[in-house]
Protein backbone atom coordinates (compact mmCIF):
# COMPACT_ATOMS: atom_id res chain seq x y z
CA UNK A 1 0.00 0.00 0.00
CA UNK A 2 2.71 2.28 -0.99
CA UNK A 3 3.92 4.35 -4.06
CA UNK A 4 6.76 6.24 -5.03
CA UNK A 5 7.97 8.55 -7.37
CA UNK A 6 11.36 8.29 -8.50
CA UNK A 7 12.06 11.84 -8.93
CA UNK A 8 11.11 15.31 -8.51
CA UNK A 9 8.69 16.49 -11.56
CA UNK A 10 11.58 18.70 -12.29
CA UNK A 11 13.57 16.08 -13.06
CA UNK A 12 15.12 15.81 -16.47
CA UNK A 13 17.30 12.46 -16.84
CA UNK A 14 19.84 14.43 -18.44
CA UNK A 15 20.66 15.80 -15.34
CA UNK A 16 22.43 12.77 -13.89
CA UNK A 17 25.68 13.31 -15.59
CA UNK A 18 25.94 17.15 -14.16
CA UNK A 19 28.21 18.20 -12.01
CA UNK A 20 25.20 20.67 -9.98
CA UNK A 21 23.06 18.03 -10.15
CA UNK A 22 22.38 15.02 -7.55
CA UNK A 23 19.75 12.19 -7.26
CA UNK A 24 19.75 9.44 -4.38
CA UNK A 25 17.07 7.82 -3.34
CA UNK A 26 16.22 10.33 -0.48
CA UNK A 27 17.88 13.60 -1.72
CA UNK A 28 17.69 15.68 -4.90
CA UNK A 29 19.61 19.05 -6.11
CA UNK A 30 19.07 20.11 -9.49
CA UNK A 31 21.38 22.91 -11.05
CA UNK A 32 22.91 23.74 -7.37
CA UNK A 33 19.68 25.77 -6.46
CA UNK A 34 16.57 23.39 -5.94
CA UNK A 35 16.50 21.09 -3.24
CA UNK A 36 14.37 18.47 -2.74
CA UNK A 37 13.88 15.36 -0.29
CA UNK A 38 11.48 12.45 -0.14
CA UNK A 39 8.34 11.76 2.40
CA UNK A 40 5.97 9.83 2.83
CA UNK A 41 2.47 10.92 2.43
CA UNK A 42 0.30 8.94 4.68
CA UNK A 43 -3.61 8.60 4.25
CA UNK A 44 -4.84 6.16 7.22
CA UNK A 45 -7.46 3.68 5.48
CA UNK A 46 -10.95 4.12 7.37
CA UNK A 47 -12.03 0.53 9.17
CA UNK A 48 -8.53 -0.71 9.94
CA UNK A 49 -5.42 -0.02 11.08
CA UNK A 50 -3.75 0.21 7.33
CA UNK A 51 -2.08 3.00 6.84
CA UNK A 52 -1.81 4.14 2.75
CA UNK A 53 1.70 6.13 1.47
CA UNK A 54 2.72 8.18 -1.61
CA UNK A 55 6.61 8.60 -1.40
CA UNK A 56 6.81 12.32 -2.89
CA UNK A 57 9.09 14.76 -3.51
CA UNK A 58 9.23 18.01 -1.29
CA UNK A 59 10.86 21.40 -2.31
CA UNK A 60 12.78 22.73 0.68
CA UNK A 61 15.26 25.54 1.17
CA UNK A 62 18.77 25.23 0.67
CA UNK A 63 19.25 25.82 4.62
CA UNK A 64 16.72 23.30 5.40
CA UNK A 65 18.54 20.41 2.66
CA UNK A 66 22.03 21.19 4.55
CA UNK A 67 20.60 21.19 7.98
CA UNK A 68 18.66 18.19 7.02
CA UNK A 69 21.84 16.48 5.70
CA UNK A 70 23.65 17.52 8.49
CA UNK A 71 21.06 15.36 10.62
CA UNK A 72 21.01 12.10 8.10
CA UNK A 73 22.59 9.53 10.86
CA UNK A 74 22.23 11.58 14.00
CA UNK A 75 19.80 9.91 16.78
CA UNK A 76 16.87 12.06 18.20
CA UNK A 77 16.79 14.19 14.77
CA UNK A 78 12.81 13.59 15.21
CA UNK A 79 12.77 16.47 17.18
CA UNK A 80 13.77 18.79 14.80
CA UNK A 81 10.98 21.49 13.76
CA UNK A 82 9.77 20.65 10.44
CA UNK A 83 10.11 22.46 7.15
CA UNK A 84 8.54 24.35 5.03
CA UNK A 85 8.13 23.03 1.85
CA UNK A 86 6.18 22.44 -2.18
CA UNK A 87 5.29 19.35 -3.11
CA UNK A 88 6.79 18.50 -6.37
CA UNK A 89 5.18 15.28 -7.49
CA UNK A 90 2.29 14.83 -9.51
CA UNK A 91 0.02 11.85 -8.54
CA UNK A 92 -1.88 11.35 -11.70
CA UNK A 93 -4.89 9.97 -9.68
CA UNK A 94 -6.57 12.85 -8.54
CA UNK A 95 -7.98 15.72 -11.62
CA UNK A 96 -6.94 18.32 -9.40
CA UNK A 97 -2.86 18.84 -10.30
CA UNK A 98 -0.77 18.04 -6.71
CA UNK A 99 1.87 20.21 -7.79
CA UNK A 100 3.17 22.91 -5.44
CA UNK A 101 1.10 21.85 -3.23
CA UNK A 102 1.81 23.55 1.06
CA UNK A 103 3.76 20.88 3.27
CA UNK A 104 5.71 20.44 6.65
CA UNK A 105 8.32 17.78 6.66
CA UNK A 106 8.62 16.05 9.44
CA UNK A 107 12.11 14.09 10.24
CA UNK A 108 11.71 10.74 12.04
CA UNK A 109 13.86 8.76 13.50
CA UNK A 110 17.26 7.45 11.73
CA UNK A 111 16.10 4.93 9.23
CA UNK A 112 12.86 5.99 8.66
CA UNK A 113 11.33 8.78 5.23
CA UNK A 114 9.89 11.62 6.82
CA UNK A 115 6.31 12.38 6.94
CA UNK A 116 5.14 15.05 4.46
CA UNK A 117 1.56 17.10 6.32
CA UNK A 118 0.02 18.64 4.12
CA UNK A 119 -1.36 22.25 4.52
CA UNK A 120 -5.04 21.83 5.33
CA UNK A 121 -6.79 23.04 1.83
CA UNK A 122 -9.86 21.43 0.00
CA UNK A 123 -7.30 19.70 -2.50
CA UNK A 124 -8.32 15.72 -2.85
CA UNK A 125 -5.20 14.63 -1.52
CA UNK A 126 -5.40 16.98 1.60
CA UNK A 127 -8.76 15.73 2.11
CA UNK A 128 -7.92 12.61 2.20
CA UNK A 129 -5.06 12.93 4.42
CA UNK A 130 -7.16 14.71 6.78
CA UNK A 131 -10.50 11.97 6.59
CA UNK A 132 -9.06 8.67 5.26
CA UNK A 133 -9.31 6.44 2.57
CA UNK A 134 -11.58 2.99 2.54
CA UNK A 135 -10.43 -0.24 1.10
CA UNK A 136 -11.76 0.51 -2.55
CA UNK A 137 -10.31 3.72 -2.93
CA UNK A 138 -6.85 1.80 -2.34
CA UNK A 139 -7.51 -0.59 -5.05
CA UNK A 140 -8.88 2.07 -7.22
CA UNK A 141 -5.16 3.81 -6.41
CA UNK A 142 -3.29 0.55 -7.36
CA UNK A 143 -5.39 0.25 -10.62
CA UNK A 144 -4.28 3.37 -11.54
CA UNK A 145 -0.33 3.17 -10.50
CA UNK A 146 0.15 0.28 -11.97
CA UNK A 147 -1.40 0.99 -15.23
CA UNK A 148 1.45 4.84 -15.18
CA UNK A 149 4.65 4.42 -15.85
CA UNK A 150 5.96 7.21 -13.67
CA UNK A 151 5.26 5.40 -10.54
CA UNK A 152 7.47 2.54 -8.66
CA UNK A 153 6.52 0.24 -5.88
CA UNK A 154 8.74 1.26 -2.70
Amino acid sequence: MNYAAEAPAVWDPAFAHADDCMLSSDQCVVRGRHYFVKGLIEIPVIGSDDVFSWGVWISISSENFSRAADLLDRLGREAEKPYFGWLTTELPVYSTTTLNLKTHVHTRPVGERPYVELEPTEHPLAVEQRTGITMDRVREIAAAVLHSKSSERL
